[in-house]
């Protein structure tokens, strides 16, 4: 299957995504954000979509609406936390806006199909160069704010006594996970980004309590992950999305064994 161009070009995109999505989504997961980041990727559609009106790329203001909706649930801060309501309610108000773009402008029906699903095999070359530069900067930045991070994540207060913003952090960390998730939507598209953003970190927090070593499982699962998925749609002609997913969620659920494997026993 290398031999062809667009699957070479699908393995390099996968992979750059799913090293992104891995890293940042460890940290979403443990900040408990992860609705909030699956919230973005409908924020995502409206802004696609509402580019095309305009002329635009729609990855372009996939991007654009994305770091914006990031920036202002930065703003909350800590108040994000457990505010499930007013989150679904903006993820439900980003999708409708969404609709009603695709409605105004109905030729744009296929490329919205692949924004909603993904379309990992439909990655250009051009596209594949824009994600490299996109990620490299998002793990640069990831690494920039990593210390404070960190802090702000496992001891907000003491944090906060000793100078840190929590409230910039929290902007500063949701403009880089709206980067990761407008990348992510390339692979497994808006409905199932939770998928690769979420389930490959909620894994390697099952597996382990060191920071460094999580980080580097989550990106592990989330890149075998993505390979196993592509490969497998190549072999069975199902969407990459669909496996991916399925791959997330088997992963996921193989973290239980050890617990559940005493239970077993003693039954």
């Amino acid at each position: 299957m290398l031999e062809y161009d667009f699957m070479r070009t699908a393995f390099e995109a996968g992979t750059v995504v799913a090293i992104v999505a891995g890293a940042v989504g460890y940290f979403l997961v443990l900040r408990n954000l992860a609705f909030a980041g699956h919230a973005l990727s409908h924020v995502g559609f409206a802004g696609a979509t509402g580019a095309v009106l305009l002329g635009v790329a729609p990855f372009w203001g996939l991007i654009a609406f994305t770091v914006a909706g990031g920036i202002g649930m930065g703003l909350l801060g800590d108040q994000l936390r457990g505010r499930d309501i007013a989150v679904g309610i903006m993820l439900s108000l980003s999708l409708g806006l969404g609709v009603l773009f695709l409605h105004l402008y109905t030729t744009y029906a296929t490329q919205a199909s692949s924004l909603l699903f993904g379309n990992v095999l439909g990655v250009s070359p051009e596209n594949l160069w824009d994600m490299l530069v996109l990620g490299a900067i998002t793990l640069a930045s990831l690494t920039a704010i990593a210390r404070p991070l960190i802090f702000a994540t496992l001891d907000p207060e003491l944090a906060e006594a000793k100078g840190v913003s929590l409230r910039l952090i929290a902007v500063l960390f949701l403009i880089i996970v709206a980067v990761a998730v407008a990348e992510a939507v390339q692979v497994v598209g808006i409905l199932l980004v939770f998928a690769l953003m979420v389930g490959p970190a909620a894994a390697a927090l099952r597996c382990t309590t060191r920071l460094k070593t999580g980080v580097a499982l989550s990106a592990i699962f989330a890149v075998a992950e993505t390979w196993a998925g592509i490969a497998l749609a190549y072999v069975t002609d199902w969407p990459p999305s669909f496996w991916i997913t399925l791959l997330s969620s088997v992963v996921y659920g193989l973290t239980f064994l050890p617990s559940l494997l005493p239970l077993a026993a003693r039954a």
